[in-house]
């Protein structure tokens, strides 16, 4: 579902009302045109004259949606639901804009009010069903889904992601038969050629490469589909062997993904260096006694597409700890101006309720009463400081994989959402360096403090490795997690399908076919470039 908040209702809504204004007509065309540099000043010079016009109120708020600040959205919509409370395009709109806030659970709840008053509106339903698979909810996802898709059959993206939802939960054959169904009606999706790649257990048939190189060659689709069909086609192209071509598809989707999103590897770079200066020796030790003691949470950090996903699913086959998902409540409560420097003015209780705040959080995401829950999100490697000072007796796991091989899966690998350093091979090997800059960091300023899997070793020798992690964890050994892809749950990763099956060396040297086209990551990785 779309997150613009659609300017053309804007526009029909406004003359309905019988107040058309020419200055407002001309913002709605702008946003419409996205042309917001245009619609902007109108917007805010039609507010300062008019504050209680929830239509101009809307609009900027979509604009503001547009360039990512959600926050500013929810405000202005909060705003006009205040003006307009039984105002259904408003209230949808800060539906969308919870949920992409990571705030799944606000937007089910505003989009169970709208659904009320509408309950055959297909995209509220679609909405609250992605909503409810963020917290868990699959089956009331899946059973949305269907009532959605028994009312309305012919819609493409809903039958998207029915088929995402039962991947999550391990219903595969039943996710390709939604992928296909979504293509018989939509044929150029490009979203859904890579879904079915993104499986890594499917592969594409003649056919299926005909129809994809057919409707890449098209020059109506959108740039969106485009990227999607090249990632795919690079997938299908490395299964066949043929790594020229695959490569060339692989560098053009991340090319034009690259045009989409902002991302400053110096950015990056000064903020590790901002946190080894802060998290010295002296001021871990300083406030080791500080924060909230509970041990619960078990964070694997690292690079995605690291081996995170298998270790989670090892670990979640043990019967104290419970799998997850990658949870986004460390970024959001690190989200502050100053950090990370701000951390050095917190106290004691400051730091206690932070990681009171992070379970309270993190507890929409349980399903058990098991001692131990995992959250697996990577990106959590950035905050280990963080982690140590509000949950001291919690565990993090670096998981760890060869330089280049996880590079080159990252950048093979179209992600849904964040992972902006992966679509350009210069800022994937500055993106690893600093990672492991930081953690070489903690090993020495906390020793003991991070624990550390290594993906090939762990595929070389599975019992010594799951042994001696689970050692490490403090937990005892169960052969369950050796026979960790019996084990039964949901897996929202792009590893869904691998970690259901016993280990296997398929992504241990898979890079080498690639090797020719890897200069710039060598380069980037600098002294980390290992053959």
């Amino acid at each position: 579902m779309t997150d613009r908040l659609r300017s053309a209702d804007l526009v029909e809504h406004r003359v309905s009302r019988g107040v058309g204004n020419p200055e407002l007509m001309r913002a709605a065309l702008a946003l419409h045109d996205n042309d917001l540099a245009v619609a902007e000043p109108i917007l805010r010079s039609h507010l300062k004259a008019d504050p209680f016009d929830v239509t101009a109120i809307r609009m900027l708020a979509e604009l503001a949606g547009r360039i990512g600040r959600y926050k500013d959205a929810e405000t202005l919509l909060r705003r006009a639901l205040e003006l307009a409370p039984e105002w259904e395009a408003a209230r949808a709109n800060l539906a969308t804009c919870l949920y992409r806030q990571n705030r799944p659970t606000e937007a089910i709840d505003e989009l169970t009010r709208l659904l009320t008053d509408d309950p055959d509106n297909i995209a509220h339903a679609n909405l609250k069903a992605a909503a409810l698979g963020r917290v868990g909810g699959f089956d009331e996802a899946i059973a949305l889904y269907e009532q959605v898709l028994k009312d309305a059959p012919n819609q493409p993206k809903v039958w998207m992601s029915y088929g995402h939802m039962l991947k999550t939960v391990g219903r595969q054959a039943d996710g390709v038969a939604a992928y296909r169904r979504a293509l018989s009606i939509a044929p150029a999706l490009g979203e859904v050629w890579w879904s079915l790649a993104n499986l890594k257990t499917v592969r594409f048939g003649a056919d299926d490469l005909a129809a994809m190189e057919a409707a890449l060659g098209r020059d109506d689709i959108s740039d969106e589909d485009r990227f999607h069909l090249d990632f795919a086609l690079g997938k299908a192209r490395e299964d066949l062997g043929d790594h020229e071509a695959s490569f060339g598809h692989y560098a053009a989707g991340n090319a034009l993904r690259r045009t989409k999103i902002v991302y400053d590897a110096d950015e990056t770079e000064r903020f590790v260096d901002r946190s080894i200066a802060l998290f010295t020796p002296e001021f871990l030790a300083a406030h080791r006694s500080d924060g909230y003691p509970a041990p619960d949470p078990i964070f694997i950090v690292g690079m995605p597409r690291a081996g995170s996903t298998l270790v989670e699913q090892i670990l979640s086959s043990h019967s104290q700890v419970e799998g997850t998902s990658e949870l986004p409540d460390i970024p959001a409560l690190a989200r502050v101006e100053g950090y990370p420097e701000n951390l050095a003015t917190l106290s004691a209780a400051d730091l206690r309720k932070l990681g009171e705040s992070y379970l309270a959080r993190a507890a929409i995401q349980r399903r058990t009463d098991k001692p131990y829950f995992i959250d697996k999100l990577p990106n959590n490697w950035a905050h280990t400081g963080f982690i140590r000072l509000i949950l001291p007796r919690a565990k993090i796991i670096d998981a760890r994989r060869h330089p280049l091989a996880c590079c080159f899966s990252n950048f093979k690998q179209h992600f849904a959402r964040g992972q902006a350093f992966s679509y350009d091979l210069t800022d994937m090997g500055r993106y690893y360096r600093d990672y492991l800059r930081l953690i070489a960091h903690f090993d020495m300023a906390d020793p003991g403090a991070v624990q550390r899997v290594n993906y090939e070793e762990l595929v070389d020798d599975l019992d010594g490795q799951v042994r001696a992690l689970l050692d490490a964890l403090d937990l005892p050994f169960e052969e369950a997690c050796l026979r960790f892809h019996e084990t039964d749950r949901a897996v929202r990763t792009a590893s869904s399908e691998q970690v259901r099956r016993p280990i296997f060396r398929d992504g241990v040297d898979g890079w080498r076919g690639f090797d020719p086209w890897l200069g710039p990551l060598r380069d980037a990785l600098g002294p980390l470039n290992t053959a």
